[in-house]
């Protein structure tokens, strides 16, 4: 019978008292990590291959400064219970939900006057969400068993986005009609935002979706093909909406990954930070070496498919 699996990896450290910096960094490193503190000097989190890797450097920072450290994986039998660990996590992360939703009130509250204006200034309001929105991001990053109270402060993070966001006009809600089998027109040299938008529109809109790449501002070369992000296109920017924003709206796409996903494509292709993703810089890099990588359009959207489709694997395995 093979031995049970180890959940948590502990990391057990003993901090001289000099140089006085040593402990201060340390303890906000573990902070950052999302680290829970279970008896002093010990330490806790998840069992996986990054955790390792980030105790690891703790660890050196702590034996370079003169101490010891020491990282194991655990499995507790007696005494603390895995249930307790999680809501141990479940209860920091909560506290951090809490702090984050009470700032965002507080803005909501700003934004609401703001509105009301007569010629409302709503770019420090926009500013404002953009760095809460990182900041729930890089809660979220630590987030290990989804804390409830994310849901709280997203709720009040969009209700802030309503209040400063212009109403849609009416032909944004215009049907979208049958679009099974369809094909499928774009600008040829691809990146993030097309990319993005024809993985979407295989995936969730059009499994049957025909892909035809056209230089500049072309018409379809096939009658009665839907145009995406292109001038005039069927499906183009909208406001301050990028297309794979559009789409998912007008598709009424409501998966939450989706959501997460559409801002990251927003950020990376408007760069206006308005969501403040943490992930966008990553997923930017890495779609700006497929297009270095293949001039061809066919691979860029076949490797950037496998990219977001990972992306969407991610977010759907959170709670």
């Amino acid at each position: 019978m093979p031995p049970p699996v180890a959940r948590w990896l502990l990391l057990i450290h003993q901090i001289p008292p000099r140089p006085a910096y040593l402990r201060v960094k340390v303890g906000r490193r573990l902070q950052a990590l999302g680290a829970a503190a279970v008896k002093n000097s010990v330490y806790v989190l998840p069992r996986s291959d990054q955790a390792l890797e980030d105790f690891q450097w703790v660890r050196r920072a702590v034996i370079e400064g003169g101490g010891d450290a020491t990282v194991c994986e655990a499995r507790f039998v007696e005494g603390l219970t895995d249930a307790a660990l999680e809501s141990i996590f479940d209860g920091a992360r909560d506290a951090d939900y809490a702090a984050l939703d009470e700032e965002a009130r507080a803005l909501k509250a700003l934004a609401s006057r703001r509105a009301r204006a007569r010629n409302p200034d709503l770019a420090p309001t926009l500013a404002a969400l953009a760095r809460l929105r990182k900041r729930v991001g890089e809660v979220a990053a630590i987030d290990f068993f989804g804390a409830e109270g994310r849901r709280a402060v997203e709720r009040t993070l969009a209700a802030i986005e309503a209040a400063v966001r212009p109403p849609e006009p009416e032909e944004a809600a215009r049907a979208t009609g049958d679009t099974r089998g369809r094909t499928w027109v774009t600008r040829s040299g691809v990146q993030v935002d097309r990319i993005g938008s024809a993985w979407l529109i295989r995936r969730f809109i059009d499994p049957d979706a025909r892909f035809e790449l056209v230089p500049g501002h072309q018409p379809p070369p096939t009658p009665g093909a839907l145009r995406f992000d292109m001038f005039e296109g069927d499906f183009t920017h909208e406001g301050d909406e990028c297309t794979f924003e559009v789409l998912r709206r007008r598709f009424k796409l409501s998966d939450a990954p989706l959501r997460h996903i559409a801002e990251i494509v927003h950020d990376i292709d408007l760069k206006d930070e308005k969501f403040g993703r943490p992930e966008a810089p990553g997923v930017g890099l890495l779609l700006a070496g497929i297009a270095m990588r293949h001039p061809e359009d066919e691979a860029r959207l076949r490797e950037g498919a496998a990219i977001f489709e990972s992306l969407y694997s991610a977010f759907k395995g959170k709670r």
